[in-house]
């Protein structure tokens, strides 16, 4: 499946959802309305009061868990629908003897999907599954096993192949990951003081990053309508666009020789600082998304970092040392191979300023990865899956100098070791390094120079060793946005 018809395949999932979702949950909601009513003029009739009072809910963030549950199975049945009815799949075509063996915990295995349906089609149907219940007023960690459950239920009962653990940890973790992100997202685009045209675009920019927000709105009464004095999240978000050209090459360290060019687009977005409500999952969040026609596919790169928690450390007006728990999504792909994985690492970040306008600030990351997908080039034809399964350990470390806010300089290295559990037997190192300068023009704008390479090693027990290299050189102009 290639990404193209990937994206118009999500699109169209996307708006089955939405449709089946207004018609149940306005049902729901207005059962729920005439309960909340009801309760309301009981309460007015009722004098005595022997009790306190428990502490309500915020009106502004109610939990509303019968609208989260049929959230959540419509997000199960749009999608098989699709696939049984409009799609014909085969593996839609589910029996009551498929799913009771489906439930037998003997029956899980790892499956043969492509890496592209694996690695991000099923993080992102985890991201609505973790949204049905976020958007409706639940905590980040009481939404959690929303991506679980979903996952189960999919995994058992939509389809007549044995259930994967390999989509059971790309859909719940990766679909927390997405989903959190997703979710600060639409929240902080939806701007309830505007009105007019910016204020409705604005709705329907958020509603297509989290429908299940967008719903919720809808229903809640909220959409379009002005808030005064309203709490909006507060953090700052910065982004950076990078627009240029790019040369790069496969299996060769001399980037000038035999290299290809071609145009590439680079998204960085960085929502929140490390160094403020660090106690609060996903309060600091980094989006890395790279684009490029001329490589091997149109999306080349989506990565998300996610804090989970922070300790602070011997910290002054100068100098800032944080230990913070971070979950990491990444989605490689390029001419020379790709890979996919979720883990989570402590990192050890420093910040020192040592004028007002120029700082020095570092980073060291380690642990563990609870999934990767390595290239197989050894795979069996037709039935094989050309990448294998296993998990490792990841580590990264880096630094960046700004002078005067008009000179920047910073690299960058991350690595990861993995231990192949389903796939030819074997172990992998992979390991990336970048070096970037970059010159401020005027206040947004930039020019950015980037080299760096990205390298795979490969170690099989009953076949060659394979090492792979892909070094590269890019070019760019840089447009930088805080909102």
């Amino acid at each position: 499946m290639t990404v193209t018809s990937f994206f118009l395949k999500t699109c169209c999932k996307k708006l089955l959802n939405l449709a089946a979702f207004s018609i149940f949950a306005v049902a729901i909601f207005s059962t729920e309305n005439a309960a909340a009513q009801a309760d309301v003029t009981y309460q007015q009739k009722t004098i005595k009061d022997t009790l306190p009072p428990k502490p309500a809910r915020t009106r502004n963030n109610p939990h509303h868990f019968t609208r989260s549950a049929i959230e959540l199975g419509m997000a199960e049945i749009l999608p098989f629908m699709w696939d049984r009815y409009l799609k014909k799949a085969d593996y839609a075509q589910i029996t009551w003897k498929s799913v009771g063996h489906n439930y037998n915990p003997t029956s899980w295995t790892w499956d043969d999907d492509p890496f592209t349906t694996n690695q991000f089609g099923h993080p992102f149907h985890g991201s609505i599954f973790y949204n049905t219940f976020r958007s409706n007023g639940y905590t980040f960690w009481q939404s959690v096993p929303a991506a679980a459950v979903g996952s189960y239920l999919w995994e058992s009962t939509a389809e007549n192949q044995p259930p994967a653990i390999n989509d059971f940890i790309n859909t719940t973790f990766g679909g927390v990951v997405l989903g959190e992100m997703t979710h600060r997202m639409a929240d902080k685009i939806t701007n309830t003081t505007q009105t007019g045209f910016g204020r409705q675009a604005s709705e329907v920019f958020a509603l297509i990053i989290n429908p299940s927000n967008g719903l919720t709105r809808i229903l809640d009464g909220k959409w379009g309508k002005p808030v005064k004095n309203s709490k909006r999240d507060s953090s700052d978000i910065s982004t950076e666009i990078d627009v240029g050209g790019r040369t790069f090459n496969r299996n060769n360290s001399n980037i000038l020789h035999n290299s290809n060019y071609g145009w590439y687009g680079h998204i960085k977005l960085l929502y929140g600082t490390p160094y403020k409500d660090y106690n609060t999952p996903f309060s600091n969040i980094t989006v890395n998304v790279e684009v490029g026609k001329d490589d091997s596919s149109l999306v080349n790169m989506v990565s998300v970092y996610g804090s989970l928690a922070g300790w602070e450390i011997k910290s002054n007006e100068k100098l800032q040392h944080l230990l913070v728990l971070s979950a990491n999504y990444d989605f490689l792909h390029n001419s020379a191979f790709f890979y996919g994985g979720e883990s989570v690492k402590a990192n050890f970040l420093s910040e020192y300023d040592i004028t007002k306008k120029t700082k020095i600030t570092t980073n060291f990351g380690a642990g563990p990865i609870l999934l990767s997908a390595i290239p197989d080039p050894y795979f069996i034809q037709p039935h094989g899956r050309d990448y294998d399964y296993g998990p490792g350990v990841a580590f990264s470390g880096g630094g960046q100098l700004t002078l005067l806010d008009i000179l920047t300089y910073g690299i960058n290295y991350r690595g990861g070791y993995t231990v192949t559990v389903n796939g030819q037997p074997s172990h992998h190192f992979l390991h990336t390094v970048a070096s970037e300068v970059t010159l401020n023009v005027v206040k947004k704008l930039a020019f950015s120079i980037e080299s760096g390479y990205f390298a795979l090693h490969g170690r099989y027990q009953k076949f060659a060793d394979i090492d792979q290299n892909y070094p590269y050189l890019r070019v760019s102009t840089r447009y930088s946005l805080n909102f």
